[in-house]
């Protein structure tokens, strides 16, 4: 029998929103992004690397005066490896849920679960990209750091002007850089900015180690401590407020699945996790080595504002600016890799059901220009990176990468959790925990004596 093809009803168009509840459709994309598998490895490894290499750089030699050299190598590696854990957790869990964002595996916890982690990465976020403006600012238009006031660089080639004030800067920049560099709507578009960000926390390396070894040669660098300086209980208990530092600085877990997602072959996500994080730790390991070993006990939370005074180098204060400002323009490149699961979060968060953030320009922007806002405000308020570490480290951050992985391979949904895997989530938990109560302990503290910086 023929079927007359004029006869048979078309659905009409609909405008309601295609919900993930649905049986015949596949799971949407947290963020609900339109993906495009083109993504080289390269390409991924960079902008892993990008989002785990920020601020966290400037902090880690002032850890280092906390735990002494050796130790503070030994922590870096630690928690590079425990980072590695917890990502193939989340992946391993990720396939076998059949989910393709960090946010999905909040299911296993119900909507609640969800919605709660998809907080803690936008705090995690807002913090840190607060972090990056503080340390820009401090750059550009000077800081004061243990009651020594530290000239920046505009100060310095320019002197005292109004434009050159840090309110002023930080708008000027949030407008010319910040603001363009958040409109891509891919985060593999980013990839040559990213490859460029890691360009220049090297030259920063190069310039750190450069001077660091030539006063080696000179015999005006002393070796310092390898290993903490614990005179009573209290010494003690600081040696764990350095934890959330660390955490913060190798946290990337929100970027993972994103980059996996816009990868040709997804199966390559774990090597690029692993090259990732060995480039990493390379560069943190040896920033924090050159870095403590040129200023010893003198290191500040941002180790950048020790490059205004006179290294004892020649040239010195043209070495000076190149540091400075080879990794002001590295935080300026990072913001926007950052800034992109931040911006996926919370329109996940707020409009569950909407069409994709993508193909929507009024909320794409809306909400870009509402989270620059709330940075930009934060940048102007928080006093110093090492309080904003603290308090990122020690609540949103060790959730994001250590206490939410480790709680989904002890609830175990899929039934694929190993010995070894139940033991490291249980050791992850602990970790993080009891680090950051005593952080926040200590924060606290140092707050109310008016005096938030690491002690040595």
């Amino acid at each position: 029998m023929k079927i007359d093809k004029k006869k048979i009803r078309k659905t009409p168009p609909t405008n309601e929103p295609i919900t993930q509840e649905s049986p015949l459709l596949p799971k949407r994309r947290e963020g609900r992004q339109e993906i495009q598998n083109e993504a080289s490895f390269v390409g991924a490894v960079f902008n892993l690397s990008t989002t785990i290499i920020g601020a966290g750089i400037m902090a880690l030699p002032a850890t280092m005066k906390v735990l002494g050299l050796g130790l503070g190598i030994l922590m870096i590696v630690l928690i590079a490896v425990l980072t590695e854990r917890s990502v193939e957790i989340l992946l391993r869990y990720s396939k076998a849920g059949k989910v393709d964002s960090y946010g999905g595996n909040g299911d296993a916890f119900g909507n609640g679960g969800r919605r709660l982690l998809q907080i803690f990465v936008l705090l995690s976020n807002v913090g840190i990209l607060i972090v990056y403006m503080i340390i820009i600012g401090d750059v550009l238009s000077g800081t004061t750091s243990s009651g020594v006031y530290h000239t920046g660089i505009l100060e310095e080639w320019f002197g005292i002007h109004w434009w050159n004030g840090r309110t002023f800067v930080l708008l000027f920049m949030t407008l010319a850089v910040f603001a363009p560099l958040a409109c891509f709507k891919r985060i593999d578009s980013l990839r040559y900015t990213s490859a460029l960000a890691i360009a220049l926390a090297v030259v920063f390396l190069i310039v750190t180690a450069g001077v660091t070894v030539f006063k080696l040669v000179n015999g005006s660098v002393a070796m310092p401590r390898l290993l903490p300086n614990v005179t009573d209980i209290t010494s003690f208990w600081n040696l764990f407020t350095v934890v959330p530092i660390f955490v913060t600085a190798f946290i990337c877990h929100f970027n993972v699945h994103t980059i996996e997602n816009e990868l040709e072959d997804s199966s390559m996500i774990q090597p690029v996790v692993w090259t990732s994080l060995a480039l990493c730790s390379t560069v943190y390991m040896m920033t924090s080595f050159f870095g403590f070993l040129l200023f010893g006990n003198s290191t500040l939370d941002d180790v950048l504002a020790n490059f205004d005074t006179n290294l004892g180098v020649p040239y010195s204060y043209v070495l000076n600016d190149v540091v400075r400002i080879s990794y002001a323009l590295h935080l300026m490149l990072v913001f926007p890799v950052v800034f992109y699961p931040l911006r996926q979060n919370l329109d996940g968060l707020l409009f569950p059901l909407a069409r994709p953030l993508v193909s929507d320009n009024c909320r794409f922007t809306l909400l870009s220009i509402a989270l620059i806002s709330l940075i930009f405000l934060g940048a102007n308020f928080v006093p110093n990176i090492w309080v904003a570490f603290q308090f990122i480290g020690a609540t949103s951050a060790v959730c994001i990468g250590f206490i939410f992985p480790a709680a989904i391979a002890l609830r175990d949904p899929h039934l694929i959790a190993s010995k070894k895997d139940k033991v490291v989530s249980v050791f992850l938990i602990f970790l993080a925990f009891f680090s950051s109560l005593v952080a926040i302990y200590s924060d606290a503290y140092a707050l109310f004596r008016k005096n938030p910086s690491p002690r040595a």
